[in-house]
């Protein structure tokens, strides 16, 4: 009897893997300068992008950050300028934190303003952010392989030999990584252990909030990691050749955000 029931539970939890999906809500309009990433803020009730506008690692001074309802509107498509290639944000405190080639602007969001820029040398290709519990801004570096950690403005080494570095996310005291192909997560920036492995180096990666996460790559394929590490197909939009980018997740609405790249849109889904 205890057998039957093992097998009837590995049956229904099967089951309820299988229905994991994504159902489309809306999509914006398809005039976005390139939008890299995108993160919601739950206090003002919008979302943040990104916008590239121009080469994906070019310092030309295009890029910039939208804003948009929850709606998929634009509400301005230029509400902070004067960035080059910015990529991943973090928010905290008032501050949105973006990752722009070689440094850490932050932003006053209250005023729509650049604060400061947090240089960190040697390095020109920041690309995702992510902020604990106290504040702290560990920020991936995709060209060098390293994870850098920035507390009270001075930024200090944390990680380092990440092949394939993109996507970071802080949960508590643990910060999960993207690699190559494997989701490492590590409480000191040392010893590390593999969450999952995917067919594909990941971008984007968010928390649902019972161990599982949500990733993305670049090329146009979201996936289901469960906290035992199975890996699961959410979307695949490679062959309408529309990018994944850094994703955004609204845990409690329980909707992923995905800004389209090249197809110059963000897209809204619901999880199922």
């Amino acid at each position: 009897m205890k057998q039957l029931m093992l097998l009837l539970a590995l049956g229904l939890y099967t089951a309820a893997g299988a229905q994991r999906s994504l159902e489309k809500l809306w999509e914006s309009d398809t005039t976005l300068a390139v939008p890299e990433s995108v993160l919601p803020d739950p206090q003002k009730n919008i979302l943040y992008v990104s916008l590239i506008d121009g080469e994906p690692w070019g310092a030309d001074g295009k890029g910039a950050i939208a804003q948009l309802d929850k709606s998929g509107k634009i509400l301005n498509a230029a509400w902070v300028t004067g960035l080059h290639a910015p990529k991943g944000m973090g928010l905290h405190g008032g501050k949105l934190y973006v990752a722009d080639m070689g440094e850490v602007v932050v932003i006053d969001v209250q005023k729509g303003t650049i604060e400061k820029r947090i240089p960190i040398t040697g390095t020109t290709g920041l690309n995702d952010i992510t902020i604990g519990n106290a504040g702290t801004v560990y920020v991936s570096d995709s060209r060098n392989g390293k994870v850098h950690r920035i507390s009270n403005g001075n930024a200090t080494l944390y990680m380092d030999g990440l092949k394939g570095l993109n996507g970071v996310l802080a949960v508590g005291n643990e910060l999960y990584v993207c690699t190559s192909n494997d989701v490492l997560k590590t409480t000191d920036g040392k010893q590390t252990t593999v969450v999952g492995t995917m067919p594909m180096g990941g971008d984007g990666i968010e928390p649902i909030g019972n161990g599982d996460l949500i990733t993305s790559t670049w090329s146009g394929v979201v996936y289901y990691i469960t906290k035992d590490g199975q890996v699961s197909t959410l979307l695949d939009t490679r062959e309408q050749k529309k990018n994944t980018a850094d994703i955004g997740y609204d845990a409690q609405k329980r909707i992923v955000y995905v800004p389209t790249f090249f197809a110059k849109s963000v897209v809204a889904y619901q999880l199922k």
